[in-house]
Parts: structure tokens; C-alpha cells; sequence
């Protein structure tokens, strides 16, 4: 069975991408919540800091978007060279 790459790249683009978006933004409304998990991702992505602000939340999530679209299509294309 194969894995269709751009289903894979969108799935996991809008999952890992949502989840740094939430996380953000909850982080923005109150802000306490998930620093420990931004600041880990803000030590990956260049230019991306855990400030709690409007911009850092755009910022990390296009990122995170770009990021999972990229992880996802390698995922996909390695399963499928693997599982002949």
C-alpha cells in the first residue's frame, strides 16, 4: 500500500501548523500557557521568538506550516521507496 505524498504533506502541514498556531495564541491570550513548548520551538526556527505577541504567533505558524508540509512529503516518499 502506498501513501499519497500530498495528502501527507497537506495533513501534516495543517496538524503541525495548527498546533503551534493554538499554542501561540493561547500563549498571546494568557500567557503562561506553553511556554516551555514555544520556547523549545523557538530554539528551531530561526527568527522565531516565544515573545507572546501578535507577530510571533503569524510568524510561528508559518513555520510550522512550512515545516510539517516538508516533514510530511519526506515521510511519504520514504514509506513508499520502503514498503516495495
Amino acid at each position: 500500500m502506498k501513501l499519497s505524498v500530498k495528502s501527507l504533506t497537506i495533513t501534516a502541514a495543517l496538524y503541525w501548523g495548527g498546533t503551534v498556531f493554538f499554542v501561540a495564541l493561547f500563549n498571546y491570550l494568557s500567557p503562561p500557557f506553553g511556554k516551555a513548548f514555544l520556547d523549545l520551538v523557538s530554539s528551531i526556527y530561526p527568527g522565531y521568538k516565544s515573545v507572546g505577541s501578535l507577530g510571533s504567533v503569524i510568524v510561528g505558524t508559518l513555520y510550522s506550516l512550512v515545516d510539517g508540509a516538508v516533514g510530511g512529503a519526506i515521510f511519504a516518499w520514504m514509506y513508499n521507496a520502503f514498503s516495495d
